[in-house]
């Protein structure tokens, strides 16, 4: 395909007719821009010096690479003409700031950044996490059943409990766990309860409550089972019952004796020959 300048006319290999192709005043405006540019880079660049090998007494000159502008005429890179021909701005460089590390508050030692203190804000270094229990992970089921907190106690008290969470161990395919801090959750949990002392004692309330419901689960089933034990062996008794009558007595109407018995007030009927 081959266009003109201002009024393109475009002929297509494959078609017969030519299409023309006009342009606006803008885009013959920007064509126009392009061209000039294109010549004052082309000027700046015969008058720069070429480079000199003095070794070899060679003057080498940088390969040109041209790039199509899409306006009907090609450009050479002006990549190191503008920096030579634009004024450079240089900025001074900035005072380097001296670095305050973290001090540990067990060893007093020095560090940059550790687990805890990125986690949990806890100024402890790596090595002393590892040295210490307090400073292991902890559930929140087992944080729960331990230091006798409830869910409010980890999300609704103020602050709230930081937490990482981890895939179930046991389960990948079962939800995230929560593990929070063990020294944060003791922590919490004195605030909830005011001393050790009393943890204790709820601990030792809900194991007496624990085996006051499971004796009373014990005595219920023994019931149930005696109940069903004595209904098996229960069997209704049944006797017979003789009669005991008394004095005889004739209704001359009907023509028929009678007798009625003492025990249970039968009538027997009877007719004589």
């Amino acid at each position: 395909m081959k266009c003109d300048g201002e009024s393109a006319t475009c002929s297509n290999v494959e078609e017969d007719e030519p299409v023309e192709v006009k342009l606006s005043d803008k885009q013959r405006a920007q064509i126009e821009r392009n061209r000039q540019k294109a010549l004052l880079i082309r000027q700046a660049r015969s008058q720069s010096q070429p480079n000199t090998n003095e070794k070899q007494g060679l003057t080498l000159k940088r390969p040109r690479q041209e790039i199509d502008t899409g306006a009907g005429f090609f450009i050479e890179e002006d990549e190191e003409v503008l920096s030579k021909v634009a004024t450079k701005v240089k900025h001074p460089l900035g005072p380097v700031m001296a670095v305050d590390n973290l001090i540990c508050s067990d060893c007093q030692k020095e560090f940059m950044e550790s687990f805890l203190y990125e986690h949990f804000d806890l100024a402890v270094c790596d090595v002393c996490r590892e040295k210490e229990e307090k400073y292991k992970l902890i559930t929140k089921t087992d944080a729960k059943s331990k230091y006798l907190l409830k869910d409010c106690d980890f999300d609704k008290r103020e602050p709230p409990l930081k937490f990482i969470i981890r895939k179930n161990r046991q389960n990948p395919r079962w939800g995230d766990m929560k593990l929070y801090l063990s020294m944060q959750a003791e922590a919490r949990a004195l605030e909830v309860w005011g001393s050790e002392e009393n943890i204790e004692e709820q601990h030792e309330q809900r194991v007496e409550n624990r085996e006051k419901t499971k004796q009373k689960k014990f005595d219920k089933r023994v019931k149930e089972l005696r109940m069903a034990v004595r209904s098996s062996l229960w069997r209704k008794t049944t006797t017979n019952h003789e009669h005991e009558y008394g004095e005889e007595s004739y209704n001359e109407d009907e023509d028929e004796y009678s007798k009625t018995c003492k025990t249970c007030a039968y009538v027997m009927t009877y007719e004589k020959m």
